[in-house]
């Protein structure tokens, strides 16, 4: 098996296993999350942390479509 095989370019982690996880969301987290929620017409949440707000941010950017993939 070669390297490229074994090591991933940008391996996503789940966000419960971040080591950093249970620190405040970040500055950009926090913006794009409010962005999100205003769009999606829910709470915003400014008490989340970083591993909850990637988790968020996933689900909101499937209720407004945001991020997502464009269809051709």
């Amino acid at each position: 098996m070669s390297a490229e095989e074994t090591v991933q370019p940008n391996p996503e982690k789940d966000p419960d296993e971040w080591v950093t996880g249970e620190e405040p969301m970040t500055g950009p987290q926090m913006s794009y999350l409010k962005t999100l929620s205003t769009e999606a017409k829910v709470e915003f949440d400014e008490k989340l942390t970083k591993a909850e707000a990637s988790k968020r941010i996933d689900e909101l950017q499937k209720q407004t479509g945001r991020g997502q993939p464009k269809e051709e």
